[in-house]
C-alpha cells in the first residue's frame, strides 16, 4: 500500500488460444456477454475485453459505470471451470495495469484457468478518477502547494466519491462472475487486493472456491497507520547493511548520515544540480516529505532497498544526483499506469480514517509516515465522505493461501497472521527476503497451482526460504555482482 496498500504514493502467448473459448467459457455460452479482443500494455498476445455496465450506486438504481473486464484464456484443451479473478492493490491500481503478471506470477497458473483483470471501479479504464499526472512529482513545488493543488482538484471533481467503497467493489466482482457465466471462483488479491477479496468472500461465500492473499491486509489494519512496520523494515535495512562486511566498510556511519539528511532537509531544501534526465542545470527543492516518501517506497522492494545506502550516503556528501535520479521514476511513469489519486482518497477517507484515532496516530507515529498521516486529514475534509462502519469479521470458510515477504514495510507477516484468526483453512507462508509481493519470485508461481489444484493439501512453503537476498550497492556501477 507506498503510503497506500500497493500500499501506493499519495499523490505503477498464445493468440488462438487468447481469441477462443476455454471449455469453461463454452460451457456457459448461453449466459455470457460478449467480449472482444483486445490489446493492452504490458502484454504482446491478443487478450479478451468486456466493458460492463454497474449500478454506479447500488441503492440508486438508474446511473451506471462501465467496469473494464480483461480475460486471459486458458491455454489448454480441457481447463478448470474454476477461474482466477486477479484484484489489483491500492487502492488505486487497475487490473489492466498488472497484465504483465501472466508472465511471472500466473505462469503456473494460466496453463489450466482462465485468468480474469477487473479494473476497480474508479480506476484504469473504469472511469479512472485522478488529478494532473505527475502533480506531486513536480520538483518546483513545496509539499505545502502540492497539498492546496490536490484541494483543489478534489473539488473541482464532480465524482460523487461515496459510491466508491470496497462493499460496492465487491458486488462488482459478483456481477463480473454472473456476467461471464463462472460458478465458483478463485480470488488472488495483493496488498490492497487482499481486502476487497476478503470483502468479496464474506459477501458471496458459497462463489468462492479459494483465496490466495499476497501481502495481506487485516481487517483490522488502518492503512495510514503504518509508521510502525516502516520503521522496522527500515532499520532491518540498516541492520543488513551493518551485518554486510562490504557494506558496513562502504557505509560505516549509514544511521547518522540519515538522521542528518533527515534533520538537515527539515521543511525544505534547495539543490542545484543537473537534471540526471537532460544533464541541464535545474532547481530542485527537496523537502523532508519528497525524501522520507522516496525511502519508503524504495523499502517495498528489497533490491531497491539495497541501493538506499548508497543513495543516503551519496546524498549526505552533497551529491544528490542519484537520489534525485531515483526518484524521479515516479514522475517518468506514463499516466496509464499511475495511480487513481481520487479513488484512493475515497476508500480511505471513508474506511481508515474513522479508525484512524489520536490515540492510534500518536502510538503509530515514526519519521517514514509523518507527514503523510498530518497532512490526510485536511484531503479527507476535501473528500466530504461519509464515515463507512466497518462490520466485524465474519469467518471465511474457503481455503486460504496468505503470502508475506518479511521484509515488507506496510503489510509485514502479523498482519496475515491477524487475518488468518478469521479463517477456518489458512495456510500461512513467508519469505525471509522478500518484500511487498512474494507471488512473483522463485517456486511461488509453482505454489500457486499447487495450492489451487488441491487447496485441501498443505503446501510445502521450504523453497521461499531459497530466494536470495539482493547484495548492495556499493558504487555508481550498482550493486554488487
Amino acid at each position: 500500500m507506498k503510503p497506500s496498500l500497493n500500499f501506493g504514493t499519495l499523490f505503477g502467448t498464445l493468440l488462438l488460444a487468447a481469441i477462443l473459448p476455454t471449455a469453461a467459457q463454452a460451457q456457459h455460452a448461453s449466459t455470457r456477454v460478449q467480449t472482444h479482443g483486445c490489446h493492452l500494455p504490458g502484454v504482446e498476445e491478443a487478450l479478451r475485453c468486456l466493458k460492463l455496465p454497474v449500478p454506479l450506486d447500488p441503492a440508486r438504481p438508474g446511473q451506471t459505470i462501465g467496469l473494464h473486464v480483461t480475460i486471459a484464456a486458458a491455454l489448454r484443451e480441457g481447463a478448470r471451470p474454476d477461474p482466477l479473478f486477479v484484484l489489483a492493490g491500492g487502492p488505486g491500481e487497475a487490473g489492466s495495469e498488472v497484465l504483465p503478471i501472466l508472465n511471472t506470477a500466473m505462469r503456473r497458473v494460466r496453463p489450466t484457468r482462465d485468468i480474469v483483470f477487473i479494473d476497480q471501479r474508479g480506476t484504469g479504464l473504469s472511469g479512472k478518477l485522478e488529478c494532473e499526472p505527475g502533480l506531486d512529482e513536480d520538483s518546483s513545488l513545496g509539499d505545502d502547494q502540492v497539498e492546496a493543488a490536490l484541494v483543489r482538484c478534489i473539488r473541482a471533481s464532480k465524482a460523487p466519491f461515496a459510491a466508491y467503497t470496497t462493499a460496492n467493489a465487491a458486488r462488482d466482482i459478483e456481477q463480473v462472475r454472473r456476467a461471464l457465466g463462472y460458478g465458483k471462483i478463485n480470488l488472488w488479491g495483493g496488498s490492497y487486493g487482499t481486502r476487497l477479496g476478503q470483502a468479496y468472500a464474506r459477501a458471496y461465500p458459497g462463489n468462492v472456491r479459494t483465496l490466495i492473499l499476497d501481502a495481506v491486509a487485516a481487517p483490522d489494519q488502518v492503512i495510514p497507520a503504518g509508521g510502525r512496520d516502516s520503521q522496522a523494515a527500515l532499520d532491518k535495512l540498516f541492520g543488513q547493511c551493518d551485518a554486510d562486511l562490504a557494506c558496513r566498510k562502504a557505509y560505516p556511519g549509514l544511521r547518522a548520515e540519515f538522521d542528518g539528511l533527515v534533520a538537515k532537509v527539515g521543511k525544505g531544501m534547495a539543490l542545484s544540480l543537473p537534471d540526471p534526465r537532460t544533464a541541464r542545470q535545474v532547481d530542485v527543492k527537496m523537502t523532508g516529505a519528497r525524501l522520507l516518501g522516496t525511502v519508503h517506497s524504495m523499502l517495498y522492494s528489497p533490491a531497491d532497498a539495497r541501493r538506499l545506502p548508497f543513495l543516503v550516503h551519496s546524498a549526505a556528501q552533497g551529491r544528490w544526483q542519484p537520489f534525485v535520479a531515483r526518484r524521479n521514476l515516479g514522475a517518468d511513469s506514463t499516466p496509464e499506469g499511475s495511480s487513481a489519486t481520487l479513488l484512493y482518497l475515497a476508500v480511505i477517507c471513508a474506511e481508515d480514517m474513522p479508525r484512524f484515532t489520536p490515540a492510534l496516530a500518536a502510538s503509530d507515529d515514526a519519521p517514514l509516515t509523518r507527514d503523510f498521516a498530518r497532512r490526510l486529514p485536511g484531503l479527507c475534509r476535501a473528500m466530504n465522505v461519509p464515515a463507512v462502519t466497518l462490520p466485524a469479521p465474519t469467518t471465511i470458510e474457503a481455503p486460504v493461501l496468505l503470502l508475506s515477504g518479511a521484509l515488507d514495510p506496510v503489510t509485514a507477516p502479523h498482519r496475515a497472521a491477524s487475518a488468518a484468526r478469521t479463517m477456518t483453512h489458512a495456510q500461512l507462508l513467508s519469505a525471509p527476503n522478500a518484500g511487498h509481493g512474494v507471488s512473483q519470485l522463485g517456486c511461488a508461481p509453482r505454489l500457486l497451482r499447487a495450492f489451487l489444484d488441491h487447496p485441501e493439501r498443505k503446501v510445502d512453503g521450504g523453497c521461499l526460504n531459497e530466494i536470495p537476498a539482493p547484495t548492495f550497492q556499493l558504487g555508481s556501477a550498482g550493486p554488487q555482482p
